[in-house]
């Protein structure tokens, strides 16, 4: 059996990690510096999984070849206001906000907002 090749492996990132990482196309050092981390850690967002701000500061750490705990505080804060910014300038929806635009555009009015939630249009269901 054939040993597994480490060399391309992303530094500080678990099993969950990685296989998330993988999913959006970031499966190198190479991909990582490529993008960056704030942009890395977007397209793990945009997918749909839960990051917690831990991989933000791993992916980071990945760059400066440290582990994410010893990057300084500055650099820490400055990821977070990135990936706000990042954030606040495309947000992203959860499913149900998607289906909700979907209906409105279409005229499918299944679900709506009510009170800043998404709820299940209940004259539509009733019929």
């Amino acid at each position: 059996m054939a040993a597994k090749d480490d060399s391309n492996k992303i530094r500080n990132v678990g099993p969950k990690s990685a296989a998330w990482l993988r999913q959006v196309g970031v499966r190198t050092q190479e991909d990582l510096q490529r993008l960056g981390p704030v942009e890395a850690f977007m397209k793990v967002k945009r997918a749909g999984f839960r990051p917690s701000l831990n991989l933000l500061y791993a992916l980071a750490g990945a760059i400066e070849n440290c582990h994410w705990a010893d990057l300084p505080d500055a650099t820490k804060t400055s990821l977070v206001l990135a990936a706000e910014s990042a954030e606040s300038a495309n947000p992203i929806k959860t499913r149900w906000q998607k289906q909700v635009e979907r209906s409105e555009r279409h005229g499918d009015l299944h679900f709506r907002r009510k009170d800043g939630r998404i709820v299940r249009d209940d004259a539509e269901s009733s019929h």
